[in-house]
């Protein structure tokens, strides 16, 4: 024999390579034909194949032991150098072989090309199997019952709702594994499973289950044969499948002509007389001091967006004081936050998630000079940050400050009036904004088709100014408004969300007849380019209502995109309901 195998190495790459070809069932017994060289094989009367064909050296005929055990359906242990099969023990340091105590003869297990052989009379025997062989000596049939197995091991069990697919069709698993006395099975590990498979062949599925007491079952596998015409291409299937917050792939999503033109007009858009005071500059202060400030009666919306680059703690307040000689009314009417974190990808889309699940009003008086602050971050270890969103309704005129203070600080008027206005950094927007809601009523026609926002042309940018410097401002991106939009014409249309200017990770809310619901974009990770939108929302009634706010960290613009949910095909306007 050649020196010492690398066993583990072998067993994780030729049993695995051993699965993905199939399996034996879990109770009945294994029959395996093949003949030397030759891939091509018979598991069970079922076509198979070989990665390492059987071999006839020196008058033995040799199989490949892993991966024959693999398809047969039998366990192989490894512990060091010791590998175990049935009866078979095998020691790659000392290239020693036993059958039960019986020490084998040399040749019996030998390596061929990196790949462990084992003469097929031994496995027969290793394995309490009926082994015959053809009149030329060149085909065998190994027929091998399956092991009992641990008695006290769960058992991993499955199904599909056929053996056979269409490729592009959906796949529906029903999963029922159990444990002899009843302990919960409380984890599931699975081998190439998928919800659809797009290409054709042969897929072998496996299930591994774990018990309450760490007992881990012997895999369990399926093979299913993915033949015939194409039921539903990538694009289809998620647009009758995928979960909203998943993406999918569409490489002509640019191309898609606007939603009724492609002018402007096609997108009919008014504004509301809510005012956006907009507070991300200096984005990261280094000392403690006056971030923005500005005057307001009535509605507004307020976005802050810093980080502490202080060496020290600090927080971020947003302070309203009464400029009125009466008593008046504060009332915050949704505020979303995220603070602190050192993820800045995460500062907008949690945000979002927060403000659009915010349902508790809250209301503060105050008597004429009094000042509160509306809103106090936590504390911002130096390097990470905080993102606010907060409607309000003053009854009067307010001053509003927006402060970074180091812990310690508290943010009385005495100390407010103490601190310098911070300048802007040059790079980030502040200001006011009087328009922070924008309306679009838009009908649907031929599908597909998308709507631009946040591109600057399409959906043009806001205009304000910072009162700190007198100076216009165009708000890039419209951060911090609130599209309102309606779609008529929307049922059994999809919606999906397309990124334009890079990363992009936020949320939006949809109403679709009676059901309310934020959806979270993406699920997970990141929306990064066109051709991979994430779906929003599938529509069931004809009117679907969208709020939609940019997130912060993220870039615009992005386009909404409208599918029809299913294709016309015969195939293709087939759908599974059933999700066991």
């Amino acid at each position: 024999m050649p020196a010492r195998l690398h066993i583990p190495l072998l067993l994780a790459a030729l049993l695995g390579t051993a699965l993905t070809q199939g399996q034996a069932s879990a109770a009945a017994s294994a029959q395996l034909q093949a003949s030397t060289d030759q891939t091509a094989a018979l598991l069970s009367g079922q076509a198979a194949r070989l990665s390492n064909p059987p071999r006839l050296v020196q008058g033995r005929t040799l199989l490949p032991l892993l991966e024959v055990a693999a398809l047969l359906g039998q366990p192989v242990s490894q512990q060091g150098s010791l590998l175990r099969l049935g009866h078979l023990s095998f020691d790659s340091v000392t290239q020693s072989a036993l059958l039960d105590a019986a020490p084998q003869p040399a040749g019996s297990l030998t390596d061929l090309g990196g790949v462990l052989y084992i003469s097929a009379r031994l496995l027969a025997d290793a394995l309490d199997a009926n082994l015959s062989f053809s009149d030329d000596g060149r085909s065998l049939t190994l027929t091998a019952v399956p092991q009992g197995g641990d008695p006290l091991a769960p058992q991993a069990r499955f199904s599909t709702d056929k053996a056979s697919y269409a490729p592009g069709e959906r796949v529906v698993y029903t999963d029922y594994p159990f444990d002899p006395d009843g302990a919960d099975i409380v984890s599931r590990k699975w081998g190439n499973k998928r919800d659809v498979y797009f290409e054709p062949g042969l897929y072998t599925v496996t299930l591994q289950v774990t018990n309450a007491r760490g007992q881990v079952s012997a895999p369990y596998s399926r093979t299913l044969t993915v033949t015939g015409p194409v039921m539903d291409t990538p694009l289809s299937y998620a647009l009758k499948y995928a979960d909203p917050g998943e993406s999918f792939p569409d490489a002509l999503v640019n191309t898609y002509p606007l939603v009724g033109s492609s002018t402007v007009a096609a997108l009919p858009t008014s504004v509301s007389a809510t005012a956006l005071i907009f507070s991300n500059s200096p984005e990261a202060p280094i000392q403690s001091g006056l971030l923005y400030q500005d005057s307001l009666s009535g509605r507004a919306r307020l976005l802050a967006y810093h980080l502490n680059a202080l060496s020290q703690p600090a927080r971020l307040y947003v302070v309203a004081r009464n400029l009125e000689t009466r008593p008046l009314e504060v009332i915050t009417e949704r505020l979303g936050e995220t603070a602190p974190t050192r993820i800045e990808g995460q500062l907008g889309q949690v945000t979002l998630l927060d403000y659009f699940a915010d349902t508790a009003t809250g209301k503060v008086t105050l008597q004429p000079g009094e000042s509160v602050a509306l809103y106090a971050s936590p504390t911002l270890s130096p390097g990470s940050g905080v993102n606010l969103l907060q409607d309000i309704n003053a009854s009067g005129r307010i001053e509003l400050t927006f402060a970074l203070l180091e812990s310690g600080l508290p943010p009385t008027t005495q100390v407010l009036q103490q601190l310098p206005y911070l300048p802007a950094d040059g790079k980030h927007v502040r200001g006011t904004f009087p328009n922070a809601v924008k309306t679009i009523r838009a009908q649907l026609g031929a599908l597909p088709s998308r709507m631009v926002i946040g591109d600057g042309q399409i959906d043009p940018a806001i205009l304000g100014s910072d009162v700190l410097s007198g100076q216009p401002v165009r708000l890039s991106g419209n951060y911090g408004v609130l599209y309102d939009i309606q779609v008529s014409g929307s049922s059994g249309v999809a919606v999906a969300l397309s990124p334009r200017g890079g990363l992009y990770r936020g949320a939006m809310n949809v109403q679709d007849g009676p059901i309310t619901q934020t959806v979270k974009l993406p699920r997970s990770g990141v929306a990064l380019t066109p051709d991979k939108p994430t779906l929003l929302w599938r529509a069931q009634s004809d009117l679907l209502k969208i709020d939609f706010v940019p997130a912060s960290g993220s870039n615009l613009p992005i386009s909404l995109v409208f599918y029809q949910a299913r294709t016309p095909s015969t195939l293709g306007s087939l759908t599974k309901t059933y999700s066991p």
